[in-house]
């Protein structure tokens, strides 16, 4: 069972197999249909599509959420037994983006519904093209099954939470953003700059090589282990802008044998929406 990352070699094995559930995650936030159409021109053969804004997200509420908010159980376990995916299946997820961001967001969703044979496909769909394997065209889909979540809700949580956690030493706040992101230097896409007070800055890009795929369980240990100053990885919360790169980090983090952080999935997008939660610029 996979749990984390899996090769391209690996995965090139496995196309044939039933109980392989094979998801393209590719989106691009400037055009949010570019991603489909890319999957219809060529993708993993077997390969189902997912849409981070329609499959992997709920619905915005202005002013209370943030940009991607997570869709409900409910629907979200309907959207899986629609891929073909059931307890007995093993999902491999992948996108283009260096590492994997939408991608991961599926891997941690998972995770935080009960299902534990989820991987990211390391280096994603640049990998695949690169080893010259097979590609498909079109739109795929797999028989439905019927998936029963069983919810960890540990690792999830909310702006109340963050909120208690800011004056906790046994607690660690990681905001995985660019560091001139986390500064307040320059801010692309919200309307406030700056971070969650008491956050220390871990951009996800840390966690990558040159070749845009994970570092070693051993490197990203190290890192982590500096990051985290002693506290234990299931105290820490991780948030980027809206979510999505921050569970990039939840994957590294359990990639490198630390096991589960904890996902502030509003993030920076939704913590904003409140003027009275405070706001900090600069270094910490």
């Amino acid at each position: 069972m996979y749990q984390t990352l899996i090769t391209a070699s690996e995965l090139a094995q496995k196309l044939s197999a039933p109980d392989w559930a094979i998801v393209d995650c590719r989106f691009s936030l400037g055009d949010s249909e570019r991603g489909r159409s890319d999957y219809v021109q060529a993708h993993i053969p077997g390969a189902v599509y997912a849409h981070l804004n329609e499959d992997l997200s709920g619905p915005i509420a202005p002013g209370k959420t943030g940009r991607h908010p997570l869709p409900s159980i409910e629907t979200f376990a309907q959207v899986l037994s629609n891929w073909g995916i059931d307890g007995s299946v093993q999902v491999v997820a992948y996108d283009e983006s260096d590492g994997s961001m939408a991608a991961a967001r599926l891997w941690w969703m998972l995770r935080w519904m009960g299902h534990e044979a989820a991987a990211v496909l390391d280096g994603g769909w640049r990998q695949w093209q690169k080893a010259g394997y097979p590609v498909a065209a079109g739109v795929e889909r797999r028989a439905p099954r019927a998936f029963i979540p069983q919810v960890r809700g540990e690792l999830a949580v909310s702006a109340d939470a963050v909120l208690a956690n800011l004056r906790d030493p046994n607690a660690r706040l990681l905001d995985v953003r660019s560091g001139e992101r986390y500064r307040g230097e320059k801010e692309p896409i919200d309307p406030v700059a700056g971070h969650i007070p008491g956050a220390i800055n871990a951009p996800f890009a840390d966690m990558l090589g040159d070749d845009g795929r994970f570092l070693s369980p051993e490197a990203l240990r190290a890192r982590f282990q500096a990051l985290l100053g002693g506290v234990p990885p299931e105290q820490a919360i991780f948030y980027c802008g809206s979510g999505v790169t921050s569970a990039h980090e939840l994957l590294a983090l359990a990639h490198a044998g630390l096991g589960d952080g904890r996902l502030y999935a509003g993030s920076w997008s939704e913590w904003i929406t409140d003027p009275h939660r405070p706001t900090a610029t600069g270094a910490t």
